[in-house]
């Protein structure tokens, strides 16, 4: 198989490392070639899950086929590296959607296993790894095997947020949900502050199978964490009378041609941004019809968006924090972010169910926060350092897949079942054929 060493980032461009890159062109030559290797979907994790340094990089990409789709039972087969991107347009169709999804459809199905990614509708239905029927996965002897929730069961749920660690994920069976339309129902809340908005999304009379919010993170005072709640399930045949109600239409996407300078995004620019985008969002005041891109992913009409941070790049900084003290953390969080003066673009606020199956998934009861922060200088490391100290107090933890700077003492706190994952591992991969650069920085035991 042909390679290419060069450097390459997550989708955060931090950090930037040199790795050797494989890709195979069928799915018959997916094999562990490499003494050190992790598989690659489409590089969407932010930071360094999918980089090995100094070391193999399989990719993916190319092995996306869909092999089969029960339309009467919403049953796909796929191979791993199909995005979510082509697999809707067909399933959509069909009157099925993802059971769950993140916030870009530019990631692969092997990607959203690997992370166990969650979506806005986590505290009703959990992760991505709850709807995975089986999966066929490589192992380091270049054998495969067949793991699901029954079948080589302790496998299945340390590769399910497993970051890559235990195999190559091969091929993917995943259970749909039936849809009526294309089309979402939305309904927008305003929040004068955060308990505001913890309220609001806590509340069974205002809750649907959708809810997100955004925050001003630049609010402070009376008004620290105002936002808005957006709730919003599938609309019913009755509540869309189209003559063809799962059609959907193709979003126009345009490119970020350049890089941003490094002043564009400031205090002044976010704070303008914020104030518009609250007045906006607060007019809405009956529920209203939205194509479910624009709901689901709103960022993917802009190619490239990871170049408004600038050629340094950015840190998605993402934790949960436990239900019980879910408020006073996550009000702790905007304090120390406020008065270090590095405002977050973007700020998103969900609430998550039961805690994920998987042995290193990042779920649990309680409220996840996700920060955008672009690096300016060594100082935000410093403050990141901070908001872990605060998140381990709540008894909270930080997210794998969007990580790049966490310490392997914190990590092994935030996770306690890793101790059981690490047994299952060193079981199935003892030479450690299968590593990362997060692995490696973590100190995931058994690491070269």
């Amino acid at each position: 198989m042909p390679t290419l060493t060069k450097p390459i980032s997550g989708w955060g461009r931090y950090p930037v490392e040199t790795c050797t890159l494989e890709r195979p062109e069928r799915y018959a030559d997916l094999k562990p070639a490499s003494d050190s290797l992790i598989a690659r979907g489409q590089g969407r994790s932010y930071g360094d899950a999918s980089l090995n340094e100094n070391g193999g990089v399989i990719l993916t990409e190319r092995l996306d086929r869909m092999l089969a789709l029960d339309v009467k039972q919403g049953i796909l087969h796929a191979e791993a590296g199909v995005t979510l991107a082509e697999i809707l347009p067909v399933i959509v169709k069909q009157g099925w959607f993802l059971p769950v999804t993140p916030g870009t459809k530019f990631v692969s199905l092997g990607g959203c296993i690997a992370s166990d990614v969650h979506g806005k509708n986590h505290h009703h239905v959990g992760g991505f790894g709850d709807h995975v029927l089986s999966i066929e996965l490589i192992m380091a002897d270049g054998s495969q095997k067949k793991c699901s929730a029954s079948e080589n069961a302790e496998l299945f749920w340390a590769t399910v947020g497993g970051m890559g660690l235990t195999g190559i994920i091969g091929e993917v069976t995943l259970k749909l949900i039936p849809i009526q339309t294309a089309q979402m129902m939305v309904r927008n809340q305003t929040a004068k502050n955060l308990g505001h908005l913890f309220e609001l999304l806590q509340d069974p009379a205002q809750d649907d199978r959708y809810s997100v919010a955004w925050i001003d993170c630049l609010a402070t005072g009376d008004e620290l964490g105002r936002g808005v709640a957006m709730f919003a399930h599938h609309a019913a045949s009755a509540e869309y009378t189209a003559a063809d109600p799962l059609q959907s239409k193709p979003k126009r996407s345009r490119v970020l041609p350049f890089d941003f300078p490094a002043w564009v995004l400031n205090s002044f620019s976010i704070g303008l941004f914020n104030n518009l985008y609250y007045k906006k969002e607060s007019s809405k005041k009956a529920p209203f019809l939205c194509d479910y891109d624009s709901y689901f992913y709103p960022l993917d009409t802009i190619g490239h968006w990871n170049r408004m941070y600038g050629k340094r790049g950015f840190v998605q900084y993402q934790c949960v924090i436990p239900e019980g003290t879910a408020l006073a953390g996550i009000t702790a969080l905007l304090n120390e972010l406020s008065a270090s003066r590095r405002p977050s673009f973007l700020a998103v606020l969900k609430r998550f169910g039961a805690e994920g199956k998987g042995l290193l998934s990042f779920p649990q009861p309680g409220f996840t926060l996700a920060l955008d922060l672009p690096i300016r200088d060594k100082g935000l490391f410093s403050l990141l350092d901070k908001l872990d100290h605060i998140v381990l107090q709540h008894r909270g933890r930080v997210y794998l897949a969007k990580d790049a700077r966490l310490s392997a003492e914190s990590f092994k706190t935030m996770y306690p079942r890793y101790s059981t994952w690490q047994k299952i591992k060193q079981s199935i991969d003892p030479a450690n054929r299968f590593s990362s650069s997060l692995a490696r920085r973590l100190n995931i035991e058994g690491a070269k």
